[in-house]
């Protein structure tokens, strides 16, 4: 794809780049060469703001490895081996790497993040498809995925975690925000949210639940140890702690919202270590 002034202009860009396109690509130039063009001139904003105006192509970009400041490309980033890039990593379609992959700034893709590897990321992440660690996964940001998110590993999100479809974790996750699920969220250790947790499916842990504010599932929840939160804890439908199940100060527990009370007995069982205080709905099953 060439990109000529007139094209450009088409799209309203400042006043300052529009200035560097004429200067460095006057006659006009191959869309990745201007990408290539403002991020080696420093310019990745203006390089992430034209890959949203135009859009991914079908490049693809395949190397043993990949080291840079920082990398803006309109198609697929394939490397065999770690990518290092010390600033941001922006795809217009999905990003492979085939061992680790660490990213100084944010990591965007407009497809799937596969990663042989463990996953670092100082900013947000954000997959338009499937975000798939071999190893474990840790960003200062949000965390955004417009498919599944699997890591083998822990995930460690300074952020917001919103997943559109599940979130299935080997061992702890935590979650700085808010953790918003469109499906099923497995962690295979302890779950750790210092904001609230919202799945439309089922949450469901081998280790503790602790969150800071409400907790919520459309199916149910289930943890081998203790489920703590300091706001409400609704379920869909059963509620199951392997140790104590605890509602924040002034806020009830409810199991079966989504269940008919004639089912409560099979469909909405609440089982913890003793009776929680302020349950509000469901079928106490006894000690689990």
């Amino acid at each position: 794809m060439t990109l000529t002034r007139t094209f450009l202009r088409g799209k309203s860009p400042c006043a300052d780049g529009f200035r560097w396109f004429l200067r460095h690509h006057h006659e006009g130039d191959d869309y990745q060469s201007i990408l290539d063009g403002l991020v080696k001139a420093g310019r990745v904003a203006d390089a992430c703001w034209l890959l949203q105006q135009f859009g991914p192509t079908n490049a693809v970009l395949s190397l043993d490895s990949l080291e840079a400041e920082a990398i803006v490309f309109a198609g697929t980033i394939e490397v065999r081996g770690a990518i290092e890039v010390d600033g941001a990593i922006h795809a217009g379609r999905g990003i492979r790497a085939g061992a680790g992959l660490r990213a100084g700034l944010e990591l965007a893709a407009g497809e799937d993040i596969r990663v042989g590897g463990h996953l670092r990321a100082q900013g947000t992440v954000r997959a338009g498809g499937h975000l798939r660690a071999a190893w474990g996964i840790d960003t200062m940001g949000d965390i955004e995925v417009g498919d599944d998110l699997r890591a083998a590993w822990d995930v460690v999100c300074g952020g917001h975690l919103r997943v559109k479809g599940s979130a299935t974790v080997g061992q702890d996750l935590i979650v700085q925000g808010d953790a918003d699920i469109g499906k099923t969220l497995r962690s295979g250790g302890d779950l750790t949210v210092h904001g609230s947790v919202r799945a439309g499916q089922g949450v469901l842990a081998d280790g503790q639940i602790q969150c800071a504010r409400h907790l919520e599932a459309g199916w149910g929840i289930k943890a081998g140890e203790a489920i703590h939160a300091q706001g409400a804890i609704k379920a869909g439908e059963s509620l199951q702690a392997g140790d104590t199940l605890q509602a924040g100060e002034g806020y009830g527990i409810y199991a079966g919202l989504n269940v008919q009370q004639d089912n409560w007995p099979v469909s909405a069982q609440v089982l913890a270590a003793r009776r929680p205080e302020g349950l509000m709905s469901g079928w106490w099953a006894g000690e689990a």
